[in-house]
Order: structure tokens, then sequence, then C-alpha cells
């Protein structure tokens, strides 16, 4: 009796496995030839490839972008008394530390601090040379 329900449940199984391996995705091959040699390449390869390319390039674009200088003379002198601190952030960005009062801000040697009272700039230092 027990070898017949083991038979049964192996069957199921079997059946089971053969109805899950219909749903995966079977990529077709990509031969590839150089100098004389050929041999097959499985097309995921070349989708993993793709993507990494892309990847790279994506972040090869974010480091550039992130990399400008945003803590310039030009850029601290467009904060103004009364500006918000979401208008201040549009300008310089995120602050490299800051207080509730006191956004500072780093970028090698030179440092900008903006002091807030409430929501609204009320005075700013700057080590930064014209």
């Amino acid at each position: 009796m027990t070898k017949e329900v083991q038979m049964t449940n192996d069957k199921k199984s079997k059946g089971l496995l053969r109805s899950i391996s219909s749903f995966v995705v079977r990529l077709p091959r990509c031969s590839y030839a150089k100098a004389g040699h050929s041999f097959d390449i499985p097309r995921t390869s070349f989708v993993i490839l793709a993507a990494t390319r892309f990847l790279l390039v994506f972040l090869l674009a974010l480091c550039v972008s992130c990399s400008s200088k945003r803590i310039t003379k030009a850029n601290v002198d467009q904060v103004a008394e009364g500006m918000s601190k979401k208008q201040v952030e549009s300008i310089l960005g995120p602050p490299t530390s800051r207080t509730t009062e006191v956004y500072v801000y780093r970028q090698g040697k030179d440092t900008v601090a903006i002091v807030f009272k409430g929501d609204k700039v009320q005075s700013k230092k700057s080590t930064l040379s014209d």
C-alpha cells in the first residue's frame, strides 16, 4: 500500500515539474565565430552584458553630475535673507551638516554657514574667496 502511494506521489511531482518547466523561458543560443573557432554563447549572457554596460554608463553620468561644484560665490550670493530652507537647498543642495538653526556646507577648504530663524534665512557666513 505504501509503495502505491509513493508511486502516485512521484507521478504527481513529475507532472508538476513538467508543467513548471513549460513556463520557463527558453532563449535561443547565439553562435559566435572568430578566427575559425565557433562556440555557442547563451543569449542571457548578451542581456547581462548589455545591462552591465547600461549600469556603468548610468553610474558614470551620475558621478559626473554630482561632482559639479554647487558651493560657488555666485550660488552663495543668490541666498538672501528671508529665504526658506527649501529655497536654500534648491540653490546649494543638501547641507553637509545641519542643526535646526544652522546649515553648514563644506567643499574642500571652503565652508558656508547659513543661519535660520524659524524657517527663514537670518544670516550667512562664508569662507569662499572672490
